[in-house]
């Protein structure tokens, strides 16, 4: 997998703590659903992680339950509010 990390997501992931947490988010839509990314740099509860050795700057953890790994992992900070942000191959939603 490739990082593709923003500077300023990067210093804020630092200041605040370190960690980034990536997992799945299932989001329901006129009868149907689908998948985007979650973020944050504490870990929410109920979901179980695993570290991913994939980045060296901080510390990145996904889901252990997570199978297959993007070919590109982006991620940015988004300024209001003010959060990071995770794309998978370049998309907000994941297929």
């Amino acid at each position: 997998m490739r990082l593709v990390v923003s500077e300023s997501a990067e210093d804020f992931i630092e200041t605040h703590g370190g960690s980034i947490y990536i997992w799945m988010k299932k989001n329901r839509c006129c009868g149907g659903g689908f998948h985007t990314l979650g973020t944050a740099t504490e870990a929410p509860p109920k979901i179980s992680f695993r570290r991913d050795d994939a980045c060296t700057n901080f510390a990145l953890f996904v889901p252990e339950t997570l199978s297959r790994m993007p070919d590109e992992l982006h991620v940015e900070l988004r300024r209001f509010p003010r959060r990071v942000e995770a794309y998978w191959n370049g998309c907000a939603w994941v297929v």
